[in-house]
Order: structure tokens, then C-alpha cells, then sequence
């Protein structure tokens, strides 16, 4: 993940500020580049005797690499209004998937060679960026044209350190279960569950089908990781435990912890997931929900668009995660603060790429609301989804957002890589064997005190 002073508290996301604000987000430059635009052959501007803007070439860095995804539309739109409108600025895009922009983020760093704008993760992940001296503040930037005012309440914290913002999110997600509403039906399921105990009963209920009842790819351990995590928030009766951890108030042994991990043993030994679970990548594990072969998919609200693109698309509910003996808030979720763009501190034109920036954040709302790819959204947006289109599962998803009450990060965003890599690998060994939780907590307890 996500993914995503540090903070690892987690992201207090309320309901009046989220999608449905009432503000509307940003406003379209005017045309007072034309007259500009008009004298750039004769050297100086319109109507002064300053000299023309230099050429200014740009390197935005991205993760919109696929030319079918409503993201990779909105970037280049974006790119190529500001372009005409400023015809002195070049935006020179090195668009990437994930897995390649992290790695070579990583070696542009090494040798201090940030684009001038970059995507980063949230809170742990983005620290040693800012702690190296690379990333911009951009406080400036957000207090232009109202800007800051345009995202949701909190979200803008996973991206702060000691009251400064270095980063801009693209998105903010929660997760919830997706269900397929014919395959509950054939299982005589009638209701989504709305506790833990009813969901195993319906994950047998399911299997007694032969249906596979919750689709994962577990190959990619982040997702365990994620839907453990949402147990633990529960379990723990509200957000904080892995803060606690930090602050010494609680350790590994906790009861919410060995608690969490007794119960997600249970609904792995009730069958709940696909046979071979820790094969499968995350896009295959994915694919079995959308084509129709398992009953559930318990991830974060950025597969809602895929879904309604998907076999199954008008089929499906969705549904928050539920209480789990008795204890949790449907309402607290886990959040995924999304990738983030960041301007680097050494880049030859700050001024430039942060007014770039600052349009970009600007137009992205507009633009993804007009693609039909709202959900998700780290910015508040207005307008009548149901009117432009929008899926009844669509509609559903962001109703959800009216009514978030906060919740935790995910655990790579919040511990040291260290850390995290012995969680992933620990729940992912129980989908492998099963386990006695106190071992688990005794190997997370372990590798905390080894690289706090």
C-alpha cells in the first residue's frame, strides 16, 4: 500500500467534508494568457516592456500509463489546456506503472534527481523523501485560488510533516465488500451481513454452493494485509492500535491483535477465499469476482469503475465491513489516502511548476467527474451523479463517503518497511497453515522491537 512529524494516526475523513460538499471545486483559468500568447514573437509581453516568459520545459512524473483508463484522459486533457494556454511551457510527461515509478523514484532520489513533479505514497512511505530534503513544501501553492479548500477534511495529514504539505493526493479510498447479488441469492443469502459471525455463516452457506465465497490475490500480500487490518479495527473497538504500538501505550500482545488474528484464522478456515489464494496476483484474484466466479470482493472503492466495466456490472451491492464480536463502527473504515503528486525541491523552475500544479489540481476534479470517475475522488466534488450517468453502484459507493467517521491507515503506511514486511509475510503464512495468534503476535512483537 497504497496504498499511503509523520503521522500515523489515522486520517479523521468527516462526513461534511467528503464528495458531496457543497463547494465546487476550483475554477478554469480566464484568457488573460492571450494577449501574451499573441505577442510571443515580438519578445516582450502585451502592453508592458517586460520580456516574453522564457521556455520552460517541465518533467511530470506519473502512474497514467494506460491510454483506456479515464485517468490517463484526464491527465493528458489537463497537460494539453495548460500547454495551449502557455505556450512557453512544455509538460514533458515519463508516465509509468506503479511498480516501475517506485523503483525508479528510488534511483532518481539516490542521485538527487527528482522530476519536477513525482508521485509519492502517504506517511511512512514518503518520510525518507522529505527527511532527504527532496520534496518542495507547497503550503504557498495550496493557499492559491483556494486550493487547499477543495480537498476532503484530514486527508491533506498523510501528506504533512512538521505542518508542511509536500504532496498533493490524487485520491482517497476506502474499503468495503463488494457482493454479487445473484450468487447471494443462489446461496439463500437475503441480506448482506452486518456482523462478523453472520459473514462466516454466509462464506458457508456459500462454499455449501460452490461458490467461491471472497475473492483475493494473496500472491500480492498487501491484500490480506489490508482486509486483516479492517478486523483489527474492529477488534480494537475504533482507530489506533498500531499508533498505540508506536507510543508504547500497547505491544503486539494485545487482545485486540491476538483477537484479530483469531478471527481472520476463522473465516480462512471456514474456506472463505479461493483455492491456491497465495498464487494468485492481485489483477487474477480481482478477475474472479468480476467474471461472475466468486460471491465477494472485500477491497478499496477504487474497483468500483473496473466492476461497472466488468461481466457482472449491474449486479452488485456493496456493503460495509462488519462489527466483529460486537465491537467496531461500520462507519470507521480502512482509508487509502492515494499516491500523491509532489514537486521536487530542486527543480530549475519551482515558481513554473508550481503554478503548473496548482491548474492540474485545479481542472482533476472537473475532468474526472465529466469521465464518470468520481469515486475515489481526495477532492470535494459537487454535481448530480445519478444525472451524468453515474452506476447505481456508483452511487451507492459514494454514499458511503457521506457517512465516514474515520479509521486507520494501512500497516505499510504507518510502520517501518522492516515492520511491514514481517506483518505481509506473516498473515500471509495463514492463509498457508493455520496458526495459534499468540505465535503471530510473538513474530510481530519480535520484528517491532527489532527495527523501532
Amino acid at each position: 500500500m497504497a496504498n499511503k512529524a509523520l503521522k500515523t494516526t489515522a486520517v479523521a475523513v468527516t462526513a461534511a467534508a467528503l464528495l458531496l460538499g457543497a463547494t465546487a471545486c476550483g475554477s478554469k483559468n480566464d484568457n488573460t494568457n492571450n494577449s501574451a500568447n499573441n505577442s510571443a514573437n515580438t519578445g516582450t509581453n502585451a502592453g508592458t516592456n517586460q520580456p516574453a516568459a522564457e521556455n520552460v520545459t517541465i518533467t511530470f512524473q506519473n502512474i497514467y500509463p494506460d491510454p483506456e483508463t479515464p485517468s490517463y484522459k484526464m491527465l493528458h486533457t489537463i497537460v494539453d489546456q495548460y500547454q495551449k494556454d502557455h505556450p512557453n511551457v512544455k509538460i514533458e510527461l515519463d508516465s509509468l506503472n506503479t511498480d516501475q515509478q517506485k523503483l525508479k523514484l528510488k534511483t532518481q532520489a539516490a542521485s538527487k534527481e527528482v522530476p519536477d513533479i513525482t508521485i509519492v505514497n502517504p506517511s511512512a512511505q514518503m518520510k525518507p523523501y522529505v527527511d532527504a530534503g527532496l520534496l518542495a513544501p507547497l503550503n504557498d501553492m495550496l493557499d492559491q485560488n483556494g486550493l487547499k479548500d477543495t480537498f476532503q477534511k484530514g486527508l491533506l495529514d498523510s501528506y504533512s510533516f512538521d505542518n508542511n504539505v509536500y504532496a498533493l493526493p490524487d485520491g482517497n479510498n476506502i474499503e468495503v465488500v463488494y457482493y454479487n447479488k445473484d450468487l447471494f441469492t443462489q446461496a439463500g443469502i437475503s441480506a448482506p451481513p452486518t456482523t462478523f459471525e453472520d459473514l462466516v455463516a454466509d462464506v458457508k452457506a456459500l462454499k455449501a454452493k460452490n461458490i467461491t465465497p471472497i475473492a483475493i490475490g494473496e500472491k500480492d500480500s498487501w491484500t490480506g494485509s489490508f482486509l486483516f487490518m479492517n478486523v483489527l479495527l474492529r477488534t480494537n473497538g475504533g482507530p489506533g492500535f498500531l499508533q498505540d504500538v508506536l507510543d508504547g501505550k500497547k505491544t503486539f500482545k494485545d487482545p485486540a491483535f491476538t483477537g484479530a488474528v483469531s478471527s481472520f484464522q476463522d473465516l480462512i478456515q471456514a474456506k472463505a477465499f479461493p483455492d491456491g489464494a497465495t498464487s494468485l496476483d492481485y489483477n487474477t484474484g480481482g478477475n474472479l469476482f468480476k467474471t461472475g466466479k466468486a460471491a465477494m470482493y472485500i477491497m478499496g472503492t477504487w474497483e468500483t469503475g473496473a466492476i461497472d466495466a466488468s461481466s457482472v456490472a449491474g449486479k452488485v451491492g456493496v456493503f460495509k465491513f462488519p462489527t466483529v464480536k460486537g465491537k467496531g463502527d461500520p462507519d470507521q473504515y480502512m482509508l487509502a489516502p492515494g499516491s500523491a503528486f509532489a514537486i521536487s525541491a530542486n527543480s530549475k523552475h519551482l515558481k513554473e511548476t508550481k503554478d503548473f500544479l496548482n491548474y492540474f489540481m485545479t481542472e482533476m476534479p472537473k475532468k474526472q467527474f465529466e469521465l464518470k470517475n468520481a469515486v475515489g475522488s481526495g477532492q470535494i466534488m459537487t454535481g448530480d451523479f445519478k444525472a451524468a450517468g453515474y452506476s447505481d453502484l456508483a452511487i451507492a459507493v459514494l454514499d458511503l463517503f457521506k457517512n465516514v467517521k474515520g479509521g486507520d491507515l494501512a500497516f505499510d503506511n504507518t510502520m517501518k518497511p522492516a515492520i511491514a514486511q514481517a506483518h505481509l509475510s506473516s498473515i500471509q503464512n495463514m492463509f498457508v497453515q493455520k496458526v495459534d495468534p499468540a505465535n503471530v503476535a510473538n513474530e510481530h512483537q519480535s520484528a517491532y522491537d527489532s527495527n523501532k
